[in-house]
């Protein structure tokens, strides 16, 4: 009875964008924060990215950035028409070029992790008072901004914040001991090898938030945003998906609004927000 429902879904959903063959296919760049390098991105994105816009009528491009600092500077210059971003770069993205949330992971919650070799010493956060730790990017919300936020404003703690671009550059300075602890999200770490995990241990974790959305720029008609909305949502329902929404980390998709985010503006994180440079 459930396949015979999931067929008949199936089948509504393609008669229900079948009209979109009389668009003509429009370019859009889509960029995407850069936690992990442009390869796995790339192969992360590009299948899904292929089955929505042959949905929705559009042909994606992914535009890649070095760093998260130059894809910030790039969303707040409203280069990207599509972007997938951490929650407070959805604030920065709407105050900045107007950027709207169309799509956000309804799974699970974000929460910054905290992780320390398993054999460290160090089992409170006093104790990394003047130390260097990790983090892939300045204003990386769960792993970096709200972290290094919360170190100084509730545990009282001054660090010496080490950026390393990417969360997996994190875990391996840990590992390494060119840190003694580093930032992180659960679901990066997650992601990482066994051998990987196994040597780390989770020291502290942040209160969690909504997770990266999907932000569109007004540039992009409403009834595109819509089409384009549409199509992620339709596609999740078919079981066969699964692993290409889990590949971009959005395991259930659902329609996000930016009332879900706007709460963020108030938690004065502005004065640890480091500005990027020229690019």
């Amino acid at each position: 009875m459930i396949g015979l429902k999931i067929k008949h879904w199936t089948v509504f959903a393609a008669v229900a964008f079948a009209s979109l063959g009389a668009f003509a296919a429009q370019t859009l760049t889509i960029a995407v924060v850069p936690q992990f390098s442009a390869r796995q991105v790339f192969s992360n994105w590009t299948p899904l990215l292929k089955r929505v816009g042959d949905l929705a009528g559009v042909e994606f491009k992914l535009r890649f950035y070095d760093s998260i600092p130059l894809f910030e500077a790039g969303f707040l210059a409203g280069e990207p028409d599509l972007a997938y971003m951490n929650p407070y770069h959805m604030v920065m993205a709407k105050n900045a070029a107007g950027y709207q949330p169309i799509i956000r992971d309804d799974e699970s919650r974000l929460s910054g992790i905290l992780v320390v070799r398993k054999d460290s010493p160090v089992t409170k956060l006093s104790q990394l008072q003047g130390q260097r730790v990790a983090f892939p990017a300045p204003n990386a919300f769960g792993a970096s901004l709200y972290m290094r936020a919360l170190l100084a404003r509730e545990a009282k703690v001054d660090i010496k914040p080490v950026y390393v671009k990417t969360h997996p550059n994190v875990y391996r300075h840990v590992l390494l001991g060119e840190a003694v602890a580093g930032g992180g999200v659960s679901r990066t770490l997650d992601d990482e090898r066994n051998e990987v995990q196994t040597q780390l241990r989770v020291l502290y974790t942040t209160p969690n938030v909504y997770s990266h959305p999907i932000a569109v720029h007004p540039r992009v008609e409403p009834e595109l945003a819509v089409r384009i909305q549409k199509a992620f949502l339709a596609l999740a329902q078919d079981p066969a998906n699964a692993e290409l929404y889990k590949d971009i980390l959005v395991p259930k998709p659902v329609k996000a609004q930016y009332s879900e985010y706007a709460s963020l503006d108030k938690l004065d994180l502005d004065q640890f927000v480091v500005r990027a440079g020229p690019k």
